[in-house]
């Protein structure tokens, strides 16, 4: 690492030999040290430790800071300006505990200190206990706010004097903390397991890290903790970034190099005559991004090579087409196929798409969710296990053992981002004895190439950005103050007196399906009595039946209901050619994708639509829906204004929750992390050789499944 030029001078060379950090001359590594117990006492803090997930020192040194506090030097009470946070080192004179006489309740531990300057008055809100062990004539270093008039209000103390923290002063990290373990006490606990440091394995070869210009893995975690200035901190960042990403990689490509390696899949080839003339049967003519994408998959199909292909396509661009074409190579060729969808609305809704589609065909094929009677199912099943039914669409229902077809080719997973890796791969298990089915995975959102890279690194992608022909653009408003609400209701009339019918959308209420409920209902109760009286409405919320939201959607699709009122449950895959106005209450609390797929719900028609966003014409996602129908472009600036971390569906897609790494910032590193993953898994997939054995311990455990019974709307 000697060649390694500033600023990564704090490497091993330098940090890992100094007496301060070790107290002794380097030695090799003992792993067995970091599982050590950081020592905490008291149940209070014992529970804390348990709550951020600290059970040994290992633990400990990888809880990185969130941030870093810069309290520079230390300054006498004579250099302290009024309103200036700062840190003081003083000797105490006095102490008491009192109640604050013009506030309930509020008890000041006040003390009095000096150092050489003169005395000050350092004062603690609501805590007592502090009082209960200083002392007069102790030392100490206060961190904290100069209020003017000899008053200093403390947001943090440690003893001073000879024995004073080396971390009260200087770049101070801030560990996320829990009520039994705050900052404080875990800053202290860290830094008195920081000779442990020397105890971490490096898990990359010193080629690599020469090659990269990185720190090695101790002295990067040293310094990401007890940084000596920002640039130290930031190299030892991306070092430990460029690890998790580098470990979600390997996982990630592993999966699609043991999975083409694994068993084979059926080779979907012959005869064409049914998807040719099915085809030529249909009132439109495929675009030609949907012409490229049927071409590729009907080549890999062909294939023993397990398909493993993520069909990205902008809203209303015809995936479902796409998808059935292959659906059909697999039936025409003597196979079947299955088609997944996260929800029973969206399964139902594909249902419809598919007695639309194939009504002049002889294809076979049938519906399985949570909600099918058990008769129902019985019979279904076992007319897939028989090989009489073609085609079985459904819910996770298909995931079930019971689920056993015949000759399973090609399975189809919609909105794939609500499934996660671990369920991708149990469709493996549904293939013919001795292969495993191709799959198919879609979604109508625009996956950035950050977190195509991050997330989905298992799968091959496909893009259709390509609309149909005579599609209408769907023009968006924001719609903010009394007078253009007034106005949008108008329009919402208009249109309904025009035939067109009307999606009303009420907000997300913090993942709470009750709520959301509630908030629909009185949305219903207050347009039925009020701005759309006369108008016909119905309602749609994830607490209703399956057959109540069957009923619900029927009489929408069918004319019966004018204007529907409704949670996201109607986000994706709903079809009803007559919507034309999609109006969404409190917009700013949607993503942009989100506010996307709901835009995507009407407009389906000859006649076009409006999105109506009724919300802040200073937010920002909100005047980006206004300038831009790009679907792909809008995911990108999600991704940028949200974060990866709350991004629909990211945490069940596989991606772990990252602690140094930050997307899409590091789409650099990110990328450096894919191409280095690529050239070890071309030279040894299974990381036996000696110079990779150690790789292993950066690769995150996989995700939590996601049961059938937990998604019912």
């Amino acid at each position: 690492m000697k060649d390694i030029k500033p600023p990564y001078a704090f490497a091993s060379t330098e940090a890992l030999d100094s007496a301060q950090l070790l107290g002794a001359p380097w030695r090799s590594p003992r792993p067995q040290q970091l599982e050590l117990p950081i020592g905490v006492k008291g149940p209070k803090a014992m529970k804390g430790a348990e709550a951020l997930g600290l059970g040994s020192v290992g633990d400990l040194l990888g809880h990185f800071p969130h941030r870093h506090e810069d309290r520079g030097e230390v300054l006498s009470i004579g250099e302290l300006k009024s309103g200036q946070d700062a840190t003081i080192e003083v000797e105490v004179r006095s102490v008491e505990t009192r109640r604050a006489w013009k506030r309930n309740g509020l008890i000041l531990t006040v003390a009095t200190v000096a150092d050489h300057t003169g005395p000050l008055e350092a004062v603690w809100f609501n805590q007592p206990w502090v009082g209960r062990y200083l002392k007069a004539g102790q030392r100490l270093v206060l961190h904290g706010r100069y209020e003017g008039k000899a008053r200093f209000r403390v947001v943090e103390h440690e003893g001073g004097g000879a024995g004073a923290s080396e971390v009260t002063t200087g770049i101070v990290p801030v560990h996320p903390a829990s009520d039994g373990l705050p900052p404080r006490k875990l800053r202290e606990l860290v830094a008195a397991a920081r000779t442990a440091v020397a105890d971490i394995t490096e898990p990359l070869w010193a080629g690599l890290l020469v090659s990269l210009g990185m720190p090695d893995r101790p002295a990067a975690i040293d310094a990401i903790h007890f940084p000596r200035t920002e640039a130290d901190y930031e190299v030892a960042r991306r070092r430990l970034a460029f690890d998790e990403l580098l470990g979600l990689q390997l996982d990630l490509l592993g999966r699609r190099v043991h999975k083409a390696g694994a068993l084979p899949a059926p080779v979907v080839a012959g005869d064409k005559g049914l998807t040719t003339d099915w085809v030529a049967s249909l009132p439109f003519s495929l675009t030609g991004d949907q012409l490229a994408a049927v071409e590729t998959i009907t080549a890999e199909l062909a294939s023993e090579t397990p398909m493993t292909r993520l069909l990205m396509g902008e809203v209303g661009s015809g995936k479902t087409v796409v998808a059935l074409h292959g659906l059909l190579r697999a039936v025409e060729s003597g196979h079947q196929g299955m088609l997944m969808a996260p929800t029973e609305t969206l399964a139902s809704q594909h249902l419809r798409s598919l007695e639309g589609l194939l009504g002049g065909t002889p294809v076979s094929f049938s519906l399985l969710t949570g909600s099918t009677s058990a008769a129902q199912r019985r019979e279904t099943l076992d007319r897939f296990e028989t090989g009489e039914l073609s085609i079985l669409i459904g819910t996770h229902a298909l995931l079930e053992p019971d689920v056993r077809p015949a000759r399973l080719a090609l399975c189809v997973v919609d909105e794939q981002h609500r499934f996660g890796v671990r369920q991708r791969e149990r469709l493996s298990s549904k293939g013919p004895e001795g292969k495993q089915p191709h799959v198919l995975h879609m979604t109508a959102t625009p996956i950035p190439r950050t977190l195509a890279l991050a997330a989905y690194g298992d799968l091959q992608t496909l893009a259709i950005r390509e609309l149909p022909s005579g599609r209408q653009p769907v023009a968006t408003h924001i719609v903010e103050g009394a007078p253009a609400r007034a106005r949008a209701y108008e329009r919402i009339r208009e249109e309904v007196a025009a035939g067109g019918r009307v999606f009303v959308v009420c907000p997300l209420v913090e993942a709470s399906e009750a709520l959301e409920a509630s908030a629909a209902t009185e949305e219903y109760d207050r347009l039925r009595e009020g701005p759309l009286k006369g108008l016909r409405l119905g309602l749609l919320h994830g607490r209703m039946s399956s057959a109540e939201k069957e009923l619900a959607m029927e009489a929408f699709s069918d004319g019966d209901t004018e204007v529907l009122v409704s949670t996201t449950v109607i986000e994706v895959g709903v079809d009803v050619p007559e919507a034309t106005v999609m109006m969404v209450e409190n917009a700013e609390r949607f993503g942009l994708a989100q506010l996307h797929q709901l835009r995507g719900r009407v407009g389906r028609g000859s006649a076009g639509g409006v999105c109506l966003l009724c919300g802040s014409k200073a937010a920002r996602r909100l005047v980006a829906m206004e300038e831009s129908s790009d679907g792909f472009v809008l995911a990108e600036l999600d991704l940028e204004l949200r974060g990866e971390g709350e991004l629909t569906g990211v945490r069940q897609s596989g991606l772990p929750r990252l602690k140094a790494a930050s997307l899409p910032a590091d789409l650099e590193i990110l990328e450096q992390a894919n191409k280095v993953a690529k050239e070890i898994l071309a030279t040894d997939p299974d990381l036996l050789t000696p110079k990779y054995a150690l790789l292993g311990m950066l690769v995150s455990e996989p995700e939590p499944e996601l049961s059938a019974d937990r998604i019912v709307a």
